[in-house]
């Protein structure tokens, strides 16, 4: 049985009749300002190291990690051929560039 006070029914008393779909109010963390939270955060690293708990990537585990992330993006044939294509026009506009000013360099500067 669920009474108000164990949150039965909490939204039908809330509503009031009016429908407004506001964002609920940020509480905690979310609610304070990014340096707060940043400095909150650093206490709680660097309480960890004192600790002796923190995590530390070592070069290997790192090698690990990227390659297996590496491994999941490339099982998506459209998503490389996407960033190859973009790779080969920005090589493309370089080179075009380069030969463009080049070319402006052997005319003596008669571009005006």
């Amino acid at each position: 049985m669920a009474t108000s006070k164990d949150g039965g029914n909490k939204g039908a008393a809330d509503s009031g009749g009016s429908e407004q779909k506001s964002q609920p109010a940020k509480r905690g963390f979310a609610a304070m300002d990014q340096n707060q939270q940043r400095q909150i955060a650093s206490k709680g690293g660097q309480a960890a190291h004192q600790k002796g708990t923190a995590h530390e990537f070592d070069s290997e585990e790192a090698r690990r990690a990227g390659q297996k992330g590496g491994e999941v993006v490339s099982r998506n044939r459209a998503h490389m051929a996407d960033i190859g294509r973009k790779g080969g026009e920005s090589r493309q506009s370089a080179n075009r560039a380069a030969a463009a000013a080049k070319a402006g360099n052997r005319q003596g500067g008669k571009e005006q």
